[in-house]
This record gives C-alpha cells, sequence and structure tokens, in this order.
C-alpha cells in the first residue's frame, strides 16, 4: 500500500468515495474535515450527513485546515477531505480573496505543506479537486483560486506515493 495517495477528480466524481475505499479495512482512520461550518446551510448539512453515513463508526473525526501538525504527528491513517476546501479556507484566513497580491503568503503554506506531506509518519489519502480543465475564469480571483488549485495538487502529487484520477466513479491510476 502506498503511504501518500493524492485522489483527484472534478466535482461529484466518487473521489471521496474512492479514497473511502481506500482505508476501507482499516478500523482506526482520521478523518480530516476541512470544510468548516456553514450554519444555516441545508444543502451543506444534507452533503456533511452523506459523507458521515459512509464512514466506519470507528473512524475518528478532526475539524481543521492545520494539516501541518497532523501530519507531522505519529498515529493512525488520515484521510483528507479535501485540499481544495483547504485552500479556499486558507485564502479565508489569509485575507487573500481581498488582497490578490497575499497569494504568495498561500504558496509558502502549500510549500509547508508539501515538505511535511513528504516525511508524514503516517498513511494519508488526500482527495482534491482538479478546476483547471475548464473555461478560463473571468474574474481576477477566481483564475488566482484555480491556479493556486492547480500548483497545490501539482505540489502534493510529486510528494506522493500513488495519484488516482477519478471520473465518473472509476479511479485510474496516474503515473
Amino acid at each position: 500500500m502506498a503511504d501518500r495517495t493524492l485522489v483527484l477528480g472534478g466535482a461529484r466524481s466518487g473521489k471521496s468515495i474512492a479514497a473511502e475505499r481506500l482505508l476501507s479495512a482499516v478500523p482506526d482512520v482520521v478523518y480530516v474535515a476541512t470544510g468548516g461550518h456553514d450554519s444555516g446551510n441545508a444543502e451543506w448539512a444534507e452533503r456533511v450527513a452523506k459523507h458521515q453515513a459512509r464512514r466506519p463508526a470507528s473512524w475518528g473525526l478532526a475539524e481543521t485546515i492545520d494539516l501541518v501538525p497532523l501530519l507531522e504527528s505519529a498515529g493512525p491513517p488520515l484521510l483528507i477531505d479535501c485540499l481544495t476546501l483547504w485552500l479556499s479556507r486558507t485564502m479565508d484566513e489569509l485575507r487573500v480573496w481581498s488582497d490578490l497580491d497575499r497569494a504568495g503568503l498561500v504558496d509558502d503554506r502549500i510549500a509547508n505543506l508539501a515538505a511535511v506531506w513528504s516525511s508524514t509518519p503516517r498513511r494519508v489519502v488526500a482527495v482534491s479537486n482538479d478546476v483547471g480543465s475548464g473555461i478560463v475564469p473571468a474574474d481576477p480571483g477566481t483564475r488566482l483560486f484555480r491556479d493556486l488549485m492547480g500548483r497545490l495538487n501539482t505540489t502534493i502529487s510529486l510528494a506522493s506515493d500513488e495519484v488516482l484520477w477519478t471520473i465518473a466513479g472509476r479511479t485510474i491510476p496516474l503515473t
């Protein structure tokens, strides 16, 4: 089994299910939810409930975007779902959306995450969206997000033992 796996795909492609399947035989996985809380949003609550219902009851849960301490520590395998939400929330935290010139701070976080990802003592599977295959976004903030997402996926992919592409519920290894 690979120690570091990245599962890529488009929206609703089945990548979370594929990632969960990779760790389904492990009883003590820590599911790392990076999405945060969107109180009052019924659609978001329904998505979260579906994810929770699929996971084994024995799996733990960490709701955070502070991935570095988790990756640096020894422990059970991690399933990080997902790096796309990590990036969006990191951009929120660093106030990049209101000042696009702060994007270098995100690049620093990506580099730090990749360094820790490369040396983690844990088995880790991360899910991420491929957002770069579509049209070029019209506004600068969305273009920046797309570009940063591409850099994040490329950086983590190159530091991974295995990269999988999921489309229409099917998973293909990338070499």
